[in-house]
Parts: structure tokens; sequence; C-alpha cells
């Protein structure tokens, strides 16, 4: 063999092992981002939820947080991991989540929601978050889990970190 023939050969060698090096750091990139939704919840907007209602009738559990709660943030890192949790939403409920000091406008069921506090509070809450997340005679609190059945009628409501084996067994009973 030349030397020129070994060159070219070991230039042939050195693009397929990069060409190589490069499907495999695709397929593992793919794997790991499907696994990684897979083992996440398909959380929706209300705009979403309005749709898929239309389309086919499912239990919804809702999430109302905000940027400051430490205790949404744990159910977030904590509870909303656990895959039996993540495969219990994802199958049986329409998940939504929604910052209850959200600033948009909300369109749903052909109705316009608002966030009247924006200006007038230091924490303003959102119209939909105190429709559906309110107790009487007690001030809206977070977290907030809202659960409702297929025809949009209020459930249950929880106003506290919830652990995931609260959750699982909350969602088990619905």
């Amino acid at each position: 063999m030349t030397k020129d023939m070994c060159v070219s050969i070991n230039s042939i060698l050195k693009k397929k092992i990069r060409t190589a090096l490069v499907c495999l750091l695709m397929v593992l990139t793919t794997s790991n981002s499907m696994a990684q939704e897979k083992n996440s919840i398909r959380w929706l907007t209300f705009e979403q939820l309005d749709d898929s209602l239309s389309i086919k009738p499912k239990k919804i559990f809702i999430d109302f947080y905000a940027d400051w709660c430490d205790y949404c943030k744990k159910m977030d890192q904590v509870a909303f991991r656990e895959a039996a949790i993540v495969s219990e939403l994802n199958n049986q409920f329409y998940a939504v989540k929604m910052n209850a000091e959200s600033k948009d406008s909300l369109y749903f069921g052909n109705r316009v929601y608002i966030n009247q506090e924006v200006g007038k509070k230091r924490n303003p809450t959102h119209q939909m978050a105190l429709i559906l997340a309110s107790r009487k005679n007690q001030p809206f609190s977070l977290p907030a889990i809202v659960i409702l059945n297929e025809r949009f009628e209020v459930e249950k409501r929880f106003f506290e970190y919830l652990s995931p084996k609260k959750l699982i067994r909350i969602l088990k009973e619905n």
C-alpha cells in the first residue's frame, strides 16, 4: 500500500467514525427526550382543555400555582415526577397547570376570563383561579388543586402540599 492510500483510508475511517458517533448521539438524545416526555405530565392550557373536552369528555385535574409558592415548587419537583402520578394524570385526567397570578386573558367555554386585580394588589389572582379555587370566608391560598368531573363540575378541592402518597390516593379515588 502506498502512503497516499493509507492517508486516504485513514481519512475515510475518521469520517465514518465521526458519522457513526453523530448518529449514536442523535439516537441517545431522541430516546432520552422520549423517555422524559413519557415520564412527565402532559399539561394543557384552558384553551387546549376546551378543545379536548369537546372531543372526549374526561375528568379534569387543575393545579393553580404562583412563582413564589414554595409548596407549589415542591409538588413540581416531587409529586408531579412520580411515575404512578404521571401515568394516572396522563391516562385518566386532562391535567391543567395555571399560574394563578397570570395577567393573560383566558378563553374558555365561549367566555373570556381576565385578572381584574392587576395593578390593585401585590399578588393579583386571576379570575379563573378565583372562580374554581376559592373558599367561602377564607382568603385565596396556594397550592390549589381542583378536581372536576367530565361535566366540568367541581368534585374536590385541596389547598395544601400533597405528598406523592396522598396525591396518588386522591387520584385513584376519583
